[in-house]
């Protein structure tokens, strides 16, 4: 089996070729660095510029499935600016891929694309499933509403299309994790708010596992990539402390300090959504990580997150 992966060095993108590494299967990636194309038997670099549209056609050379995960960070202060760049990184890379697909001969059977429970309202009370119709009107469920509807064209070509929505995603390389365990380190950990909102979170091994499930089984429709155990921001922190056998004793972090430090993006921190996993389930998707006290015990136990 070949795939090509947009977004590979990434997070999430990492874990998975690390995973992919170990089978058989073939690598292609895009990169937007001429520098990063480098690769071996296994593994090939091809370059694409999503802002100017251009993409290597030879990218798609023998691939069977693509997964899509290409997309500015939205950990960065939301400029007007930057704003942009998170909605044109999404939407353009998806319109690149599809009309590379549509315009040119290519074996490609299915697409497993990143989108994110951002879609979903805050809320302190509902239980969202894939089924849910509620939309956040914020920022964020603005970006998601928009790219998942590029998503949805490449079913006009024949593709399946499968949209991952995650969750916050838990790594000790990178993302939330390593930033709310250094200050409570340090003795400095808080929750934020009324520490009610709820966090949906996966553990980075599950997700990319779930990437590589939801090919290998054809998985076609919208899926929520988070854990089967939502916790408060409250909870959360306590188990960080926990694990790392630390107390928290400070009192909450008010939002209206966060939003002077961060502007818009505090949202990021005040917001939650519970979200349900019984679908991914269902299907036969077993977590290695469905309880948030063993996933922060594998991750920030006897590593390094400094």
């Amino acid at each position: 089996m070949r795939i090509l992966i947009t977004g590979a060095t990434g997070l999430v993108g990492s874990e998975i070729v690390s995973i992919l590494k170990q089978t058989n299967t073939e690598i292609h990636f895009l990169s937007t660095s001429k520098d990063k194309l480098s690769g071996d038997n296994r593994i090939k670099g091809f370059y694409w510029d999503p802002q100017g549209g251009i993409m290597d056609e030879n990218a798609l050379i023998g691939v069977d499935a693509i997964i899509h995960l290409a997309g500015a960070s939205i950990d960065h202060r939301w400029t007007e600016a930057y704003k942009q760049e998170i909605i044109e990184s999404r939407v353009f890379s998806t319109n690149l891929l599809y009309t590379t697909l549509k315009h040119n001969p290519h074996q490609v059977t299915q697409i497993v694309a990143a989108s994110a429970i951002g879609i979903y309202p805050d809320s302190l009370s509902k239980v969202y499933t894939e089924a849910s119709q509620s939309r956040a009107e914020d920022f964020l469920g603005h970006v998601v509403v928009k790219w998942e509807n590029g998503l949805d064209k490449f079913s006009r070509i024949g593709i399946k299309v499968c949209k991952l929505r995650t969750g916050l995603v838990l790594s000790d390389k990178g993302g939330a994790l390593p930033q709310m365990a250094k200050p409570v380190k340090l003795g400095l950990g808080a929750a934020f708010g009324s520490g009610k909102q709820i966090q949906s979170w996966i553990h980075i091994s599950d997700l990319a596992r779930m990437y590589l499930f939801a090919l290998t089984n054809q998985l076609e429709g919208v899926y929520n990539a988070v854990a089967p155990n939502p916790v408060s921001n409250q909870d959360l922190t306590r188990s960080i402390a926990n694990v790392l056998s630390k107390n928290i004793i400070l009192p909450n972090v008010p939002k209206f300090a966060m939003k002077i430090a961060l502007g818009e993006m505090h949202q990021l921190l005040f917001t939650g959504q519970f979200v349900s996993s019984d679908k991914i389930s269902e299907t036969g998707f077993n977590f290695q990580f469905s309880d948030i006290n063993d996933a922060l015990r594998d991750l920030l136990q006897q590593k390094s997150l400094a």
